[in-house]
């Protein structure tokens, strides 16, 4: 199965190669953000404490940061089948590794493993789309792929709790081990070679190791000065970073084959399109943390209405991400790119210009508008990166993308750590704000098992209605109009949803905890417990319930072989018996 495709993979084969895809896309994206719920169990079982505990986030992400480019330099060198097979494989044993961990010094180091393993995923992924996909479908392949990626980073903390709820820490990683094998298996089979081959590249390994060392203490100085530490540590690494850095550059200008492609940077296309990712992600990451505050602190607004106020954005982004792909095969990238980070720009523009008592509506279709901009921006900026690229430095390419993604979201999030912590945001107004988030949390425990469970069935089943009407759907105007009635009925049912527990829970114990604010119910047991696992399993059980229904009702209620069935209903029976 190793034969060379010229323009994509033939059907079935293709959809095969894109599972694999997405198997090992949302384990590298989950695990980024898994172990943050379990890190007070894990501090408290390995006898650390909490402050030194985060290790086990920051050691994912700076070895994923640092060895990003490296992975897809070799990309280009071994082919991007090699290098994702390499990182399934890596991915797998480290995450038995760290299920295994008994101390803490093993797991970090095992953490740390799992991150390149991750790098190695993530590194060609987009690459491998390009291979994958015939030229003509290649924007589709990138919207699926953003809706994976998207899914994965907003289901994270909610799969870590339902995990935990039932079994031990150890069980976040072991879960991999299963899904890894699969993934492997397949990915030997189904994913393609490289097309082309590049004679006389050769890995640079002191480009890698000057690489490490920029991208690790740019991130590490970010990290510093949003937990407060101290100016005479900072400066020194922030200067020895740019020293490092300016080296680093100069001598990738003088590389054939740069690890930083900066040789692609001269094509205005690609670097502008790589620069405003990179803009994109910092006031995404920016919006999505810091507007619950805003809400509930400027306008006041009750824990449950903000919670229900984040969920139009994600929503709006995962119709709108797939759709932008498709939309592409009619219009230009640049125009829908463009048309999206207009639409994105003026949402936010919007939000901060909302009248002094703004009713839920007028939030509701800002956010909303957020989302959808959003969406339709970042899947035609990602294709047109690519597509920019050469074939051959399609690996590069591939890591540069990632990088500005991982960039971004740093940069952003830890703008908003240095508001809120070096800020002291949180002590404003006498502590009210702080006040403010622990009550937000509080509310989240209050209700009953049963209540939850029954609101995340329901949830689910509008989200799902709302997806397949937007599908369903010919033209644009139908598909933002048809998905917006259950949205609203979404809204106005006042359903829980994960992503608002996901916000505030974990905030409002971390801030109970640093500002010793008593809430009797706000327990990490009653957020994982009465919370984030029967809202979870809602979701679950309303998500399968309804597509159940909805296979039952397309396909087996039908006579397969009726005398009335058309070729086309002939032909999508047989393809949706075939999987």
């Amino acid at each position: 199965m190793g034969e060379i495709q010229q323009d994509g993979l033939p059907l079935p084969r293709r959809n095969w190669a894109m599972a694999v895809i997405a198997l090992g896309m949302t384990m590298a994206v989950l695990d980024g953000a898994i172990a943050n719920v379990a890190l007070p169990t894990i501090a408290g079982d390995l006898h650390v404490n909490p402050s030194s505990s985060i290790w086990v986030v920051n050691a994912f992400q700076l070895a994923m940061t640092i060895s990003l480019l490296a992975f897809s330099s070799l990309g280009d060198l071994w082919g991007y089948k090699r290098v994702y097979v390499l990182g399934l494989s890596m991915f797998t044993v480290t995450s038995l590794i760290c299920a295994l961990s008994d101390s803490f010094i093993t797991l970090v180091i095992a953490r740390g493993l799992q991150g390149f393993s991750a790098a190695a995923i993530t590194s060609v992924n987009t690459a491998l789309l390009r291979v994958i996909f015939p030229a003509r479908f290649l924007a589709r392949g990138m919207g699926i792929n953003g809706l994976i990626i998207a899914v994965a980073a907003a289901a994270g903390p909610t799969v870590a709790a339902g995990i935990l709820a039932i079994a031990d820490w150890p069980w976040l990683f072991a879960i991999n081990v299963p899904i890894g094998l699969v993934a492997f298996v397949l990915s030997l089979k189904f994913l393609p070679q490289n097309p082309v081959k590049v004679e006389g590249q050769r890995f640079d390994v002191t480009s890698a190791v000057m690489n490490a060392l920029t991208f690790g203490l740019l991130i590490c100085v970010i990290d510093g000065f949003a937990h407060d530490i101290h100016w005479y540590i900072l400066i020194p690494g922030f200067v020895i970073m740019l020293i490092i850095g300016w080296f680093f550059i100069k001598r990738q200008k003088m590389q054939t084959y740069p690890l930083l492609p900066v040789d692609l940077l001269r094509n205005k296309i690609f670097s502008l399109s790589l620069l405003t990712s990179v803009f994109s992600f910092i006031a995404q990451m920016l919006a999505l943390v810091s507007i619950p505050f805003f809400f509930q602190r400027v306008l006041h607004l009750s824990e449950v209405a903000t919670g229900l106020l984040l969920t139009p954005w994600p929503l709006a982004t995962m119709i709108t991400a797939p759709l932008a792909g498709r939309l592409m095969d009619r219009y230009n990238a640049g125009l829908l790119g463009g048309i999206g980070l207009m639409i994105f720009g003026t949402a936010l523009l919007l939000l901060a210009m909302m009248p002094a008592h703004p009713s839920h509506i007028d939030i509701i279709w800002r956010m909303f508008l957020g989302g959808i901009g959003f969406g339709l921006f970042i899947t035609p900026n990602n294709s047109t990166i690519i597509a920019s690229a050469p074939r051959e430095r399609s690996g590069g390419a591939s890591g540069m993308l990632g990088m500005a993604r991982l960039l971004g979201q740093t940069v952003g999030a830890a703008f908003v750590a240095v508001l809120v912590v070096v800020g002291r945001t949180p002590d404003l107004f006498g502590e009210q704000l702080a006040q403010a988030i622990v009550n937000a949390a509080a509310s989240r425990t209050n209700l009953s098992v049963g209540e939850a469970f029954v609101r995340g069935i329901l949830c689910n089943i509008l989200v799902c209605i709302a997806v397949w009407m937007s599908f369903a759907a010919k033209r644009v105007s139908g598909k933002l109009l048809t998905s917006y009635w259950p949205v609203m009925l979404f809204v106005l049912c006042g359903f829980e949803h994960s992503i608002a527990d996901m916000y505030f829970g974990v905030c409002g114990l971390l801030t109970a905890q640093v500002y010793g604010i008593a809430a009797e119910s706000l327990t990490w047991f009653n957020f994982l417990v009465k919370a984030l696992l029967p809202i979870t399993l809602g979701n679950i059980v309303g998500g399968a319930g309804i597509v159940g229904c909805g296979y039952w009702l397309a396909y087996l209620h039908r006579t397969p072989y009726s005398a009335d069935t058309t070729a086309a209903e002939q032909e999508e029976i047989d393809i949706a018996e075939e999987y």
